[in-house]
Formats: structure tokens, sequence, C-alpha cells
């Protein structure tokens, strides 16, 4: 999975606004990656457009050699349906509340099924993630905890490449967040199931193998299991870490040296450098 430039702007108060200002990500099958970053900053923009549920306002969005803006609108149905699970916020948005765990993955794989794919096995994924007892139970009886587990197992019915998850682990307490966590961690490391976790708690990406942090619409660094890299852009951008940016204020001057076989950035202290005059020949 791939993005290409991805710009969305959308209308606020009578202005545009951007959301995501040129953004370019590439996501391996079989990886789990989590999308960081603080309130509007436009992770769950980006997740979105990744689940196909509106286009970018420019850019492009690759899921294998597959372009999604090309796609008829059959095929993004498809897309959404079977290949890209995407999960909102909040538990009970992904639940039809009037039936039980069990019936909602019931009802999941019968659309796979009119769809003509693949379903996964029922009895699997609950055996996975839900305690069987669970599954029978009305929703309104379940923990927001069990709620987030019913979720994950009905957006696994039609065994999907890519699982897409926006705040799966908000309002819930630590034990139930690390629940969770293993159990999305299990089904990649059992299925291969492309993983996009959306989180804003620094405690979660320290667990993920690789997150990406978005900072005012754009990628403004990469982290491997806790620990942060600032990445230089496709068109040369270097966005710092927020630690380094409170220390140099804007309009800091700064150079790249290159010692002992690593680059290294030098704040200009003492004003600018002398100048010097030639003449113009």
């Amino acid at each position: 999975m791939t993005t290409v430039g991805l710009v969305h702007i959308y209308r606020s108060e009578g202005s545009d606004v951007a959301a995501l200002s040129g953004v370019d990500l590439s996501v391996g099958a079989g990886e789990v990656l989590g999308l960081l970053g603080p309130s509007g900053s436009g992770k769950s923009t980006l997740l979105a457009l990744l689940g196909g549920l509106f286009a970018p306002s420019a850019g492009k969005i690759f899921i294998g050699e597959r372009d999604l803006s090309s796609m008829t609108p059959a095929q993004l149905d498809r897309y959404q349906a079977v290949d890209g699970a995407l999960m909102l916020q909040g538990a009970r948005r992904n639940l039809i509340p009037y039936l039980t765990i069990r019936g909602n993955l019931a009802f999941a794989s019968a659309q796979a099924r009119r769809l003509g794919a693949p379903v996964a096995d029922d009895a699997e994924i609950l055996d996975l993630l839900l305690a069987e007892e669970l599954a029978d139970r009305p929703l309104d009886q379940l923990s927001q905890g069990q709620l987030q587990l019913g979720a994950i197992a009905v957006a696994l019915a039609p065994a999907p490449g890519i699982l897409f998850a926006d705040e799966p682990t908000s309002a819930l307490d630590h034990r139930a967040r690390d629940r969770i966590l293993a159990a999305l961690l299990r089904i990649n490391e059992r299925s291969g199931t492309t993983v996009v976790i959306v989180t804003h708690d620094p405690e979660v990406a320290a667990i993920l193998p690789r997150t990406v942090t978005i900072r005012d619409g754009r990628i403004g660094g990469e982290g491997r299991l806790g620990q942060e890299f600032a990445v230089v852009t496709a068109d040369g951008f270097l966005p710092l870490p927020p630690h380094v940016r409170s220390e140099l204020p804007p309009g800091t001057l700064v150079r790249l040296e290159h010692a002992d076989g690593h680059w290294v950035l030098v704040p200009q202290t003492g004003g600018l450098p002398p100048k010097h005059d030639h003449p113009i020949q």
C-alpha cells in the first residue's frame, strides 16, 4: 500500500482547511503500522482515505498495483466490504446493536459470501478473540473492551488483506488496551493481515514495530518500538521532532555536517556568518 503526494482539503466555516498536505507513505504487505499524532493532525483523515471512505483532493493511493481512485463503484464497494476492513472509532459504531457478537459475525460473513468473497471461519475468529459465552450475550452486557474485541471479530469475517483500526484502544483501561493490542498483533502474526492502527497514545506506539507520526497534515517522523526518527520527505523536507523544535525556535539557522559517518544538525550561533565582499567580475 502506497500513497503519493496525498492531499485532502475540506471546507470549514467558509474557508478551506488542508487536513493532509502531501503525504508519501509506504506500508508493506503483512506489516503492522501505527499512525500517531495529536487530535486534528490528519491521522484519522488518512485512515479514512486508505479505507476508501472518500477520495483525496489530490494525490494517489495504490493498493498493490491498483489505484484506488480509478476503481469502478463496484470495485470500490468490494474493496471496502472485503479487501480493506475499516473499524471506526467506538466499538458500537461497528456493530448492529440488536444482534449478539455471533449474530454480527454471521451477518458480516453472509455479506462477504454475497460478494463471492472467501470468508474466515467464525469459530476460529471467536476462539482467537472472544470467550465463547460472551459471543451470545446482548451487547449491553459486554464491557467496552469486550465490545472492541467483538468489533475486531466482525471486521475479520471477510478475511481482509488489510485491517484499518481507528483508535481501537481509546477510552479503555490499561488491561483492556493491552488485550486489544495483543489481539491485533496476534492476528497479524497468524494470518499475515496488514494492520494499520490510528492512536494518540505514546504507550501504544511504543509497542508497535513501526509508527508514522502525522503533524499538521504531513509525515513528521517515524518510530521503531518507541524510538522516533525524523524522515526526509520526497521533496527534501525534514520535519523536526517536537523536543528539538522547542529548542530551535522559528528562524533558527542550522546546517548539516557529515562527521564520523553520520549527518549532524548544527545550529548556527552568534548571528550570521561574516559577509565577504567580492567584486563582480
